[in-house]
């Protein structure tokens, strides 16, 4: 007997927005900036890349590019992503003794 698998798609179950706000703090906390453009990439997959790019103003084929594996954008677009999504960046201070 074979067993037959699907690849898991985080997307498919980022359907709340208090489970997206967690997802993107937890990757901002523990990623790297590879991880932070893979969450965003999810979080988009999850919302639609339609609305997305109605929002941002850039082309879907564009934010696909810009949201995959090893692509290196630019600030300014991750943050025109970011507000697009709804979401923020925090700061705090972590005093290390």
């Amino acid at each position: 007997m074979t067993l037959k698998t699907i690849p898991f798609d985080l997307a498919k179950y980022l359907d709340d927005e208090e489970l997206i706000q967690e997802y993107f703090s937890q990757v901002l906390e523990d990623g790297d900036s590879e991880e932070i453009v893979r969450a965003l990439g999810t979080i988009a997959r999850a919302r639609g890349m339609t609305t997305l790019s109605a929002q941002t103003g850039l082309g879907r084929e564009s934010l696909y590019k810009t949201l995959s594996e090893g692509s290196k954008p630019r600030f300014d677009t991750i943050l025109k992503i970011i507000r697009a999504l709804g979401l923020k960046f925090s700061a705090r201070t972590v005093i290390c003794e």
